[in-house]
């Protein structure tokens, strides 16, 4: 299948999970929330296991997919904080922000040399973080920028922004460098998952099985479509990055901010609603053309 076509759908039903996610993050807490999502979308990952072949997979491989998914379930975990504590029109455009922050790492650090259209692109996506903070009560032009940097709740946002950095990094590595086949990827990655939410909530002292029976039925029908819809939507990324340069995957995926703000702000009625659209269509063009070298 076309890459683009599997990034696409992968951006679809991306944003559905990130919608049913808030709906559920209004009865339970993020972390019970990640531990209990990982397990169910382990069960609906099951059938991948009986597609392995073993000698296809290395040892080395399989390492480093673990530290790739410590990485992905840090960058998860800070996302649901992330949608837990903002508006979901708010916390999804600024994850959209990680293309400007590697580049702009990049020309600090190791002299990436950034061209006229890369530089438009980083001030476009700027200037959609700014509208995307604008308030009726902001009294100057500073307060947009105060607000995003003196609040604990955005910290959440710029941690997973470098944890998903690293880990679309590695993605392309496994696939390409190791061959990982995208099967054994989903199988693997979804029982470290498993594993590492299920350490987190033991370290907290908290009862595994309590978990699952505070759910009530609504919620529990909710979890079940965020599974499938993780499953469907991590593997079509997965292939699409299989084909193409993940940058390419990630500039056609992050169309699910945009679908899930326009779904969200409807259906929890968020304010500055079409303000906040235009804010996503400035960041995902700048994000365009920063990412189309």
């Amino acid at each position: 299948m076309d890459w683009f076509i599997l990034a696409f759908i992968s951006a679809l039903f991306s944003a559905a999970s990130a919608v049913s996610e808030k709906k559920v993050l209004f009865s339970l807490s993020a972390l019970d929330f990640s531990f209990i999502i990982s397990i169910v979308t382990l069960l609906f990952s099951l059938p991948f296991f009986f597609m392995l072949k073993f000698a296809e997979i290395s040892s080395i491989s399989l390492t480093i997919l673990f530290f790739k998914t410590v990485f992905s379930a840090g960058a998860f975990l800070c996302v649901m904080l992330s949608i837990k504590n903002l508006e979901i029109s708010e916390a999804l455009p600024l994850l959209a922000l990680s293309p400007g922050l590697v580049a702009i790492a990049g020309a600090i650090f190791i002299n990436d040399i950034l061209s006229g259209i890369e530089w438009l692109g980083i001030i476009l996506m700027v200037i959609g973080a700014y509208i995307l903070e604008l308030r009726k009560s902001s009294k100057n032009l500073l307060d947009p920028i105060k607000a995003m940097f003196s609040s604990s709740k955005y910290s959440y946002v710029f941690i997973a922004l470098i944890l998903f950095t690293v880990s679309s990094l590695l993605d392309r590595v496994l696939l390409k460098s190791y061959l990982l086949p995208p099967y054994a990827f989903m199988a693997f990655q979804q029982l470290f998952f498993a594993l590492i939410f299920t350490v987190i909530v033991l370290v907290n002292q908290r009862n595994i099985t309590k978990q699952f029976k505070s759910i009530n039925k609504k919620v529990f029908y909710l979890i079940i479509a965020i599974s499938f819809f993780t499953v469907i939507y991590r593997y079509t990324q997965i292939e699409a990055t299989k084909l193409v340069p993940v940058a390419l995957v990630l500039s056609v995926k992050r169309l699910s901010v945009l679908f899930a703000v326009i779904a969200g702000g409807k259906l929890f009625n968020e304010e500055n609603f079409y303000i906040r659209i235009a804010a996503v269509i400035i960041i995902l063009v700048g994000a365009a053309l920063l990412m189309n070298k």
